[in-house]
């Protein structure tokens, strides 16, 4: 089932989520839910308060052609694995460790149309992630990967991508981010 994705000026984007107590059906039919919300939006990660829900689950989807060389191969508890092998990923109480050498790279998000802006973030991430059946991955990466993984654990602190932005970038930006306001507000 499609969900609605939750736009900028929504106040529940700015709220940081509470941790997943237990898992049951209804979470994972969620999960479900938002993967399909996320194919069909044609991005390649969401997280629960995109959809209206203050709680701290995430899907992603990196697809194959998007990775090459060496971000193809991850580090996941402890062995190294195609990236592949563990999409999509769906996941709760995500624990983060960016590190690396800080990279620009353009961003955009699905909760924040047509906006897109360089953004710097560390090149790589330890995560520790709590898939829906109780597995824990302990993930190493780089790449497409460990960039969308900050995106979206960002929104579960109540962070938007526009907040990482250059001073420079924010000004250039102010204009378009009140004009989306105004159209939440239509």
């Amino acid at each position: 089932m499609l969900l609605s994705i939750t736009q900028y000026g929504d106040p529940i984007l700015r709220v940081p989520c509470a941790p997943v107590e237990h898992v049951d059906l209804e979470l994972n039919t969620l999960g479900v839910n938002m993967l399909e919300t996320m194919y069909a939006a044609e991005g390649i990660g969401l997280a629960a308060p995109q959809v209206g829900l203050s709680i701290r689950m995430v899907v992603i989807d990196i697809p194959e052609d998007e990775e090459e060389g060496e971000t193809s191969v991850i580090v996941v508890n402890g062995e190294q694995r195609p990236m592949r092998s563990i999409m999509p990923l769906v996941f709760i109480n995500p624990e983060l460790e960016p590190y690396g050498k800080q990279e620009f790279c353009t961003e955009g998000c699905l909760s924040v149309r047509g906006i897109r802006s360089q953004v710097m973030r560390p090149n790589r991430v330890r995560a520790k992630l709590t898939k829906l059946d109780g597995t824990v991955l302990e993930i190493d990466c780089g790449g497409l990967l460990a960039r969308c993984l900050q995106h979206e654990c960002d929104h579960l602190e109540g962070r938007l991508f526009t907040d990482r932005v250059s001073s420079a970038a924010k000004v250039t930006l102010a204009k378009r981010l009140k004009n989306l306001l105004h159209m939440q507000q239509d």
